[in-house]
């Protein structure tokens, strides 16, 4: 499995902590825990700008207002 990350968003604690848990999904979604010890996480890095979709390279100040504004977006619907 490959997570794509702005650069520098993850710490070595978070690095961690993505590994485990996305290791941990594949083999429950799976059904089979034996899969924790053959499954590959691998975290790369997208430089500023690096993140394209529909025709515009984003940056990181970018994904974060979208994201933001999802989770603004979800609030609201859930407070509805």
């Amino acid at each position: 499995m490959q997570v794509l990350t702005p650069v520098g968003v993850l710490d070595r604690d978070k690095q961690l902590g993505v590994v485990r848990e996305l290791t941990d999904i594949v083999a429950a979604a799976a059904g089979d825990p034996t899969l924790t010890s053959r499954t590959w996480v691998l975290i790369s890095e997208s430089p500023d700008g690096g993140w394209g979709i529909n025709g515009h390279a984003n940056t990181a100040a970018d994904i974060g207002a979208a994201a933001r504004a999802a989770a603004i977006a979800a609030a609201k619907g859930k407070a509805g």
